[in-house]
């Protein structure tokens, strides 16, 4: 795709611009050995899900996971396990945003809480986005379409001029059935390809 039919690059934060040990301490709690099957639990747990749509407080959502999932642990032990999920930016994640920015205007769409937006204080990206789309604030969470729907109709724009760069694959499919220019990556070096791909980056 040329760079001048590209309007807007969104960049999931966790698992993109942001590492995460989340997956590997909830297999290890949870027992689980697939990967993807605590993606698709994590996804459809009805307490993420309220908690990422800013639709109840902590302590509430790790007990309702610590239950649902069964996990031997306490609810207040979970909680503080789960503040320290993001582990830091990756290696480039600023510079690949700067970059961006020279030719496209740039945001996050990212299912997130107020516990890790706040204490990560934006991950020290947030200043640097056009907009910043954020499941807590806005009551939606992906996968579900309305985030997609809602996002393209604030941006104003054809969803095919929408480059969506996100590590779970249920999220880039819903994106992709929606019109958008989705693309699978893990970590900056397969999203700096993926823009490379598409003629965004030199």
């Amino acid at each position: 795709m040329p760079a001048t039919r590209t309007r807007v690059v969104l960049f999931d934060l966790g698992g993109v611009l942001v590492r995460l040990a989340g997956v590997s301490a909830m297999k290890d709690l949870a027992g689980i050995d697939d990967e993807a099957e605590v993606w698709r639990r994590w996804l459809t747990c009805d307490w993420v899900r309220r908690f990422e749509r800013g639709q109840c407080a902590g302590p509430a959502f790790a007990a309702g996971v610590v239950t649902d999932w069964e996990l031997p642990i306490t609810p207040a032990a979970f909680l503080d396990r789960f503040r320290q999920w993001p582990d830091g930016l990756y290696e480039g994640a600023v510079d690949l945003v700067r970059a961006v920015r020279r030719d496209a205007r740039v945001g996050c769409l990212s299912n997130t809480n107020s516990i890790h937006w706040t204490d990560q204080g934006g991950w020290g990206l947030a200043g640097m986005f056009d907009f910043t789309f954020l499941s807590f604030q806005l009551g939606l969470v992906k996968p579900d379409p309305e985030i997609f729907q809602h996002v393209a109709s604030v941006l104003a724009i054809d969803a095919r001029d929408i480059i969506f760069l996100d590590d779970n694959s249920i999220n880039i499919d819903q994106a992709v059935a929606l019109g958008f220019d989705a693309v699978r990556v893990q970590g900056v070096v397969e999203a700096r390809q993926a823009l490379t791909d598409r003629g965004l980056l030199g």
